[in-house]
């Protein structure tokens, strides 16, 4: 990563990524502060967010941890007291935190998990979007939901997933109109398969089982997308600067499919 800047497209803004994980969430948070962001890290292991906030510090950028489940009204609050008493403002709100996939066909998904996946993909981010609602209207704000590709198709193993994610999409076109008066955007990100550690770590599983190379799952999964490969996540992470960036001030209510080409809308 590039060290952070004053020019960049986020220059002085406070980003707050809710859910940073190894993968698409520690890229978010680079790019953001490799783009001029302050950036606060939100998610309920602390130790991972301290890995992650080092790497932006030790990049040139400025970091800031919250350890929060956003399940929790009172924790989701904290994080927005903990976001102004250190910053005095917040810009832009990431909210990247989902549940894993049952992968099973909903027939047989158990009801218990995807009540789960809805708290936390769908309310847990309607939960956070509520408490920062008044300080982004301060700053004509913006929020960045991370999506899925699954809302553009039907396999079946992933029907509960696509049933979480695509209450997301509705919400967040609803609450674009419903806050768009507030001077605040709402758009979403919805990556295809991401080329990051779980999904290498997926697709030596996929290579044992069908006894080939996982060069070879690659070329057969990415052989469906219009550039013939996956997208890495600093590029799912680029798009989500974007559109968090005055570049893209007047679009809201928008889906941007970042899956180098595998679905069209």
């Amino acid at each position: 990563m590039t060290s952070s800047v004053s020019g960049g497209l986020l220059a002085d803004k406070v980003v707050v990524v809710s859910g940073v994980g190894p993968g698409l969430g520690r890229s978010i948070c680079l790019r953001a502060a490799a783009a001029g962001a302050k950036v606060v890290l939100a998610a309920r292991t602390e130790s991972r967010l301290k890995e992650v906030a080092a790497e932006v510090d030790d990049a040139g950028g400025t970091s800031f941890v919250v350890p929060t489940d956003i399940t929790d009204d009172d924790a989701v609050n904290g994080l927005v007291a903990a976001t102004i008493g250190e910053f005095g403002r917040v810009d832009v709100v990431v909210n990247n935190a989902f549940a894993l996939p049952s992968m099973k066909p909903l027939a047989r998904t158990d009801f218990d998990h995807i009540t789960a996946s809805l708290d936390l993909t769908v309310l847990g981010t309607l939960r956070v979007i509520k408490a920062f609602t008044d300080p982004l209207a301060e700053t004509d704000g913006a929020f960045v939901n991370i999506n899925s590709m699954v809302i553009r198709h039907s396999e079946p193993r992933y029907g509960s997933y696509k049933l979480a994610k695509s209450a997301m999409l509705a919400m967040s076109q609803t609450l674009a109109t419903e806050l768009g008066d507030k001077g605040i955007r709402i758009n979403t990100v919805a990556p295809g398969y991401i080329w990051d550690d779980q999904l290498k770590w997926y697709f030596g599983e996929v290579a044992k089982k069908y006894g080939i190379t996982q060069e070879q799952v690659y070329e057969q999964t990415a052989s469906k997308s219009d550039l013939k490969r996956l997208p890495e996540p600093d590029e799912i992470a680029e798009a989500v600067v974007f559109l968090a960036s005055p570049m893209a001030s007047a679009i809201t209510g928008h889906t941007l499919d970042v899956n180098c080409g595998e679905y069209h809308d």
